[in-house]
């Protein structure tokens, strides 16, 4: 399932190209025509606003009916067009939209490289100025998830959803080997080393799809390489990857393969691998904030294990040269049409949507972390996910899925190379040297 999620963002990246290059885009920086949009409160909230999102499914639709029908009911004089569908339709229709410039006033946007396609073609409109981590709105929001729809500086979409990788362990077996939390790279793997001598897995782990690999590599990217050599290098049109720390972040996944993992993990799955640890043959297990419900009781985890389990940062190396404060994740958001009549009017509804109210109303609903701080609490949540928000809004960065962030031809390169690191057919340096190849051939 997370797997799918993830191909999805890469290949929608993709698709929307052609689109974006029949609008005109411009070069690779700026390009964005709204920066002379006024988007202070309307003195009279009037007109329809039109919005494209891709959560047509039954399970999450009725949230984001209800926001709308409630600013209806608060806006008398507003009506919400809200379209949605699934995550193919709406890769065709915003593809179309954008190719025949009739762009809705709000729309959903993945983080990463597809949203900067949007804003490279002038289609996204500079929030900034309302939405900065230092005006009233944007206080309101986890840095971090600002940061990821953050282009040259300015800020051009709205989070609606927080996901970020952790590594849950089982209180139980860390307390039987005399194990603590981890601090450093170093101190889990040797912990690694002591729930193995006592007939444990230490990590509970499944690479069959590919994207479990890359998730470490992501994080160990973002503490071993510095923020501006990794954002040149994740461009397609300057990516480079000569920093010596990507090497350096691929023999320190070797070494928690070789001390942490079981063997053939090129051939599980990441569900075989997280019922490893659900079963309590695994000490930890590096998984997405969203499958936190699957470790509780109401997900169908044993007591056992329910009442058990706590969660640590993938820890960073003891000499790393990059953000130690970053962590691997993203958030959904949306944007704001530059070129619509009413986007000071869709500032407004996004202001609302992103309430307090409405976001502890996603966490009870949907079980997703709202990016609005103080939103997980007791009453709606369960204490892993509550403080999971507190440990985010705490993050410098977020260092966004590699397999997305990245050009496709980068990311099919990691990709195979992290599968041959765990099989043995494949080292660090060759992985790098595939993965430079394939950067100068994306230019």
């Amino acid at each position: 399932m997370m797997r799918a999620k993830h191909f999805v963002h890469a290949f929608a990246a993709a698709a929307v190209v052609t689109a974006l290059a029949a609008c005109g885009a411009p070069g690779t920086s700026g390009g964005n025509t709204a920066k002379d949009v006024d988007l202070s409160t309307p003195a009279v909230k009037e007109g329809t606003i039109t919005i494209v999102t891709k959560f047509a499914d039954p399970k999450y639709a009725p949230y984001f009916e209800k926001v709308a029908s409630d600013y209806e009911a608060a806006n008398p004089k507003v009506k919400v067009d809200l379209q949605q569908v699934g995550d193919q339709p709406y890769k065709d229709k915003i593809r179309v939209l954008a190719a025949s410039k009739k762009m809705p006033d709000i729309y959903f946007s993945w983080a990463g490289d597809f949203g900067s396609k949007f804003v490279r073609a002038g289609l996204s409109a500079d929030l900034s100025s309302v939405i900065a981590p230092d005006t009233e709105w944007g206080a309101t929001f986890s840095p971090a998830a600002l940061n990821a729809f953050k282009l040259d500086g300015k800020f051009y979409g709205v989070p609606i959803d927080l996901d970020a990788k952790y590594m849950a362990y089982n209180k139980a077996l860390f307390a039987k080997v005399g194990a603590q939390p981890p601090t450093t790279l170093e101190e889990m793997i040797s912990t690694c080393g002591k729930l193995k001598a006592a007939g444990y897995t230490p990590i509970a782990f499944g690479n069959q799809y590919g994207w479990p690999a890359i998730h470490y590599i992501t994080q160990l990217n973002a503490y071993d390489v510095p923020a501006d050599v990794r954002n040149t290098d994740y461009n397609p049109a300057t990516g480079a990857f000569t920093d010596p720390g990507y090497e350096q972040a691929l023999t320190q996944f070797a070494d928690i393969a070789k001390a942490c993992f079981a063997k053939g993990t090129n051939g599980l799955s990441h569900e075989a691998g997280q019922a490893e640890f659900l079963d309590s043959k695994a000490g930890m297990h590096y998984l997405e904030s969203l499958e936190f419900q699957v470790l509780t009781a109401n997900g169908g985890a044993s007591e056992a294990l329910a009442n058990n389990w706590d969660f640590f940062r993938l820890p960073a190396p003891a000499n790393a040269a990059g953000d130690k404060g970053a962590i691997t994740g993203a958030p959904d958001g949306f944007m704001v049409n530059p070129q619509s009549k009413n986007a000071a009017l869709a500032v407004d509804f996004l202001k609302f949507m992103t309430s307090q109210e409405n976001g502890k109303q996603m966490v009870s609903q949907l079980g997703w972390l709202s990016p609005v701080q103080g939103t997980a609490t007791s009453e709606n949540s369960f204490p892993q996910l509550e403080a999971t928000l507190a440990d985010i809004s705490k993050a410098s960065d977020f260092a966004i899925w590699l397999d997305t962030v990245t050009n496709a031809k980068v990311a099919d390169a990691y990709l195979s190379g992290v599968e041959g690191i765990l099989d043995g057919s494949n080292d660090p340096a060759g992985v790098m040297e595939n993965v430079r190849a394939a950067a100068e051939k994306a230019k």
